[in-house]
């Protein structure tokens, strides 16, 4: 069976990605995107996920249903290798289906271009800062 490109989606106020106590990136209401990459992942991929969360419909409506897309808020995209941990066997997780570094690096670029986000820096430790509205957060995995 083929892996799944996994993201970790949340509906926030406000999010900011801080590198060495720099703010790199920074959004207000729109989506925090947590993305993993596995070997098998394609850019076709990484364009079609990218369309998925544009097109969620997990915004409130007038009537306050969860019944709008993206539209023009904002996405924040942080490389998150850890959503392909395995910890199944053992106490200690497992990070051998995430993608090497340079493969996951091309797919991140892609998905980023794909969904207008800013961005956290690929491979950096990263101070994550959210304020998750609602909350609303959902797991996406795409064949």
């Amino acid at each position: 069976m083929r892996a799944l490109v996994r993201a970790l989606v949340q509906r926030v106020s406000r999010a900011s990605v801080t590198v060495d106590g720099e703010v790199v990136g920074a959004i207000g209401a729109g989506l925090l995107v947590l993305l993993g990459v596995t070997h098998e992942d394609t850019e076709a991929d990484a364009e079609r996920l990218a369309a998925k969360v544009r097109a969620l419909r997990i915004f409130p409506d007038e009537e306050g249903r969860m019944n709008v897309p993206l539209g023009d808020r904002d996405v924040l995209c942080v490389s998150q290798f850890t959503l392909y941990g395995d910890a199944r066997k053992g106490n200690r997780p497992s990070f051998v289906a995430a993608a090497p570094g340079e493969q996951a690096e091309r797919l991140y670029e892609r998905f980023c271009e794909f969904t207008d986000a800013r961005r956290g820096v690929f491979g950096a430790h990263m101070d994550v800062e959210l304020v998750n509205d609602g909350p609303v957060t959902l797991l996406l995995e795409m064949p």
